[in-house]
């Protein structure tokens, strides 16, 4: 029987978020590159809230943007509505979040792959991952001691078998009809498409999200590879028509009159344009009563579900539940695009039957004559246990062969996309040879996310928040392309155009910096009655002008009356020098911190350790470093069961053996 059969470089399975991300950075890097979609009219598709960001999330963006991806420039090009999260508070904490145009951002994502070199799109179905044993010789296998480590002493395992303890590594995939594509590398994206199911009350649809066909074959490929598996479960509210809404019974919400682009290369001037309106209602304890009335058919609390659902992210039913004291919850009206009267019901998320989700919203001030365009679902999906990967995304047992967003337990689409991006650089790296890359906790957002992807348990979808990064005042989203943008030229995604605009910029700031802690105001008269207006205390001495931006009421911008000598420089560099002066005192301590936490990360552990061989290690520990296999010390000090005292035991250990 003929059978078509290609080969590639890198296959990427899935289009969405992750997907795109991936595929893009493997091609752009010059690879052979093939990306698989159920359905091409659903690349970079946004089946719930079509917004971009958002705090932490923003962070993310950034960062994929100054790596050399494309989600931020895809979204300055088709937002509605630009907002600026947190402004009230400091810098750390600043988040960009924008408000798409769903249908917009698909289609301008999708141009965007259709026009990439070395970029094919497939819709068709992957089932099967195809693998073969890695090989070694035994002498390979011989530890310094003389003890054989060869697998003619595991039983069952001869020398003809699997010479690296089942070791695999990747050679192609076969998609549904029989076709073949030979690959050096394979990523996964396959977001909550595998073996998906959509649950509305006790009306349950074997499909992916929108109604778009699930991927029900690849999920038994990678249990037969050995590979963990888990099942979660994520949902969306209802989209409504906007005709049948009554606004002015709700708060208007309007976007920043000046809009920061996500992109570092977006002309800030190109994206001022008119934006788009959004509202704000809430729910009652009629809406409650509703709920809680009819929580016996919600496939939730009636144990159809069988899939964990995102804390940080829960459906009303959890909202009313687990938040009972609460009078009301917020409910926010959104746009789906400029050519659409679809509306979003953000912070509504339900699996309720169809009759009580209509009778719940119209208790909604503003919803009550609504009329439901799609109904709310919860949607149930086959993703792995992350744990079972390297910090770079790669399968620790299976060469070549990486995974990226919510394939891995995480939830969104911005850390989809960071995800992928990671994963497809390094996938082209792996295939030239070349040496992969890691973005540790004190470099990104990004870091963070993979780290604890990796590293910990995670029972329920991963969200990215502030809060779980430790360093976050360095880890800023306006600083991004000064993290991280050099990575991004190493890898191969970064023009040299745009690396000398940065190293320009950056010697602007410190120029600058310099300047202000250089220049010095004297107690004159006029600098007197300056600092009375603006509610300041006078000067008893001279002080420079970077002393008086530490003062709380004081600014770059407004010390400008007593500071006639300065040049005028872009936005980004005086946002730059604004927080490195305020904030030195801080910024410098956690610099501190990252230098202790940079020591234990540069402490690699080999990746033939046998910690059998460990004296003193606590069983538990010794269980929990053969399973996750870190590879540094740092990494062994995150995993749930390895103590202080293990991390001491594993050091002196390491030293022993490096002597």
């Amino acid at each position: 029987m003929s059978q078509i059969r290609e080969k590639v470089d890198v296959c990427v399975i899935g289009a969405g978020h992750a997907g795109c991300e991936a595929a893009l950075a493997c091609a752009r890097m010059g690879l052979e590159t093939v990306i698989f979609t159920v359905s091409v009219d659903s690349i970079a598709l946004m089946p719930c809230n079509p917004n971009v960001g958002g705090s932490s999330k923003g962070h993310l963006v950034r960062e994929v943007d100054a790596l050399g991806g494309e989600m931020g420039k895809n979204i300055d090009r088709t937002f509605i509505q630009s907002k600026m999260l947190n402004v009230s508070k400091g810098p750390a904490v600043h988040s960009l979040r924008a408000q798409a145009d769903k249908a917009e951002y698909s289609r301008s994502m999708r141009k965007v792959l259709e026009n990439q070199d070395h970029l094919v799109i497939k819709q068709a179905e992957v089932c099967e991952l195809l693998t073969e044993n890695i090989r070694k010789n035994v002498s390979e296998y011989t530890a310094e001691d003389g003890k054989n480590r060869g697998p003619e002493n595991v039983p069952g395992i001869g020398m003809d078998d699997v010479l690296e303890f089942g070791r695999k590594k990747i050679v192609g995939v076969k998609t549904f009809t029989g076709a073949v594509y030979e690959a050096k590398a394979v990523i996964l994206c396959t977001g909550t498409y595998l073996r998906a199911r959509c649950l509305c009350g006790d009306s349950i649809t074997y499909t992916g999200p929108n109604g778009l066909q699930a991927a029900n074959h690849l999920t038994d490929s990678l249990k037969s590879l050995g590979i963990e598996m888990r099942r979660f479960k994520t949902g969306t509210p209802a989209r409504m028509d906007r005709r049948s809404l009554d606004f002015s019974k709700m708060e208007e919400q309007f976007g920043d009159k000046r809009v920061v682009p996500f992109s570092f290369s977006t002309d800030p001037e190109s994206v001022q344009i008119e934006q788009d309106s959004c509202w704000l209602t809430y729910t009652n304890e009629k809406t409650h009563a509703i709920i809680r009335a009819n929580l016996d058919r919600s496939p939730i609390y009636a144990g159809i579900i069988e899939g964990t659902g995102p804390r940080y992210c829960p459906s009303i039913e959890d909202k009313v539940v687990k938040f009972a004291d609460k009078e009301r919850h917020q409910v926010f009206i959104e746009p789906e695009g400029r050519h659409t009267n679809e509306m979003y019901v953000g912070g509504m998320s339900s699996s309720m039957p169809e009759d009580v989700q209509l009778a719940m919203y119209r208790t909604v001030p503003g919803l009550e004559n609504c009329r439901i365009v799609r109904n709310a679902y919860a949607i149930e999906y086959d993703c792995i246990d992350a744990r079972q990967l390297d910090p770079t995304l790669e399968f620790k047992r299976i060469e070549g062969l990486y995974s990226a967003g919510q394939s891995n337990g995480s939830s969104g689409y911005e850390e989809a996309a960071a995800q992928g991006i990671l994963a497809g650089i390094n996938a082209a790296l792996k295939c030239r040879g070349r040496e992969q890359i890691i973005i540790d906790r004190s470099e990104g957002y990004l870091g963070v996310l993979v780290d604890d992807l990796v590293t910990k348990d995670n029972t329920e979808p991963y969200r990215m928040m502030t809060s779980r990064a430790e360093y976050r005042l360095l880890l800023r989203q306006d600083n991004a392309d000064i993290r991280l943008r050099k990575k991004g030229y190493e890898a191969g995604l970064i023009t040299q155009e745009q690396m000398d605009r940065l190293d320009r910029k950056v010697e602007l700031i410190q120029k600058e910096i310099k300047r202000l802690r250089e220049t010095s105001v004297g107690a004159s008269a006029s600098n007197q009655a300056f600092l009375e207006r603006m509610g300041s205390a006078p000067l008893k001495t001279a002080a420079t002008l970077a002393e008086l931006m530490c003062r709380p009421e004081l600014s770059y911008g407004s010390l400008e009356e007593i500071d006639p000598e300065r040049e005028k420089l872009p936005a980004d560099v005086l946002e730059q020098v604004e927080i490195e002066i305020k904030y030195q005192g801080y910024i410098e301590r956690q610099q501190r911190q990252v230098l202790q936490y940079k020591k234990m990360e540069q402490k690699k552990i080999p990746a033939d350790i046998d910690y059998d061989d460990v004296p003193s290690l606590r069983l538990e520990a010794r269980q929990k470093l053969k399973l996750f296999r870190p590879v540094s010390v740092g990494q062994a000090s995150r995993i749930s069961g390895v103590t202080p005292a293990d991390v001491s035991v594993l050091l002196v250990y390491l030293e022993h053996r490096g002597k």
